[in-house]
């Protein structure tokens, strides 16, 4: 049995973990556990989370999976719930993240020196905490395995499965989902995107990395003047 654990924090991103969710639990033997602090439930994007596991009672997993998402700056600005990530990660046979979860793995230490992948938007701010931004859309380096933005949390689902699994269990899943994207339009990516699209978006992001990366430069002083 594979014991996957999920952490989920208030802002969290929904697709960031639904995604490689529901491609992880199509595998047999495969325990997914659903945690948050004392068992709070979580509110994503007007989406309620309940009936959760208390992520600090959790002894031990397999694969720690963390999804991003806005709230991920106060998540990693909460002692408990860093300490609770860095203590399932030491045991843990891989460590993972999907979009801006891995600002948080970073955050606890766990990605110094190590590429890592991010949403792009927010992607620079991982040096903070001596992480190498990479704009792969999943990034391995050792056992660190991490995602791009939001919908690359498919993608670094069926690479772990790879992984985990072997080629043809990733594309039984594949094909069992039908994953077989063929997007209407060629603007995933600030290279491809128009550069309207591109102006209005940065726009809209201006002020929540504004607001990361003024956080973001706290949580890692504290960080150094610990260490």
């Amino acid at each position: 049995m594979t014991h996957v654990v999920i952490p989920l924090y208030e802002g969290v991103t929904p697709l960031d973990f639904t995604g490689p969710y529901q491609l992880l639990r199509v595998l047999p033997e495969m325990d997914i556990t659903l945690a948050s602090i004392s068992r709070k439930e979580i509110v994503a994007d007007g989406l309620t989370f309940g009936a959760l596991n208390d992520l600090e009672r959790i002894d031990s997993c397999d694969i720690l999976l963390v999804p991003g998402g806005l709230g991920c700056i106060a998540a990693l600005e909460t002692p408990r719930f860093l300490a609770a990530i860095r203590r399932l990660a030491e045991g843990a046979t891989y460590v993972t993240s999907v979009c801006t979860g891995s600002l948080i793995l970073a955050a606890a230490g766990l990605l110094d020196g190590r590429r890592a992948a991010c949403h792009w938007a927010f992607r620079g701010l991982l040096a903070a905490f001596g992480a190498i931004p990479d704009a792969g859309r999943v990034v391995r380096d050792g056992n660190r395995i991490t995602g791009g933005g939001v919908t690359a949390g498919i993608d670094f689902a069926l690479s772990l499965i790879a992984e985990l699994r072997g080629k043809e269990a990733a594309q039984g899943a594949q094909l069992l989902l039908e994953y077989a994207p063929e997007p209407p339009f060629a603007a995933g990516l600030p290279e491809t995107a128009p550069q309207a699209v591109m102006d209005a978006i940065n726009a809209r992001l201006s002020n929540a990395i504004g607001d990361a990366e003024r956080r973001i430069a706290i949580v890692a002083e504290q960080v150094r003047q610990a260490g």
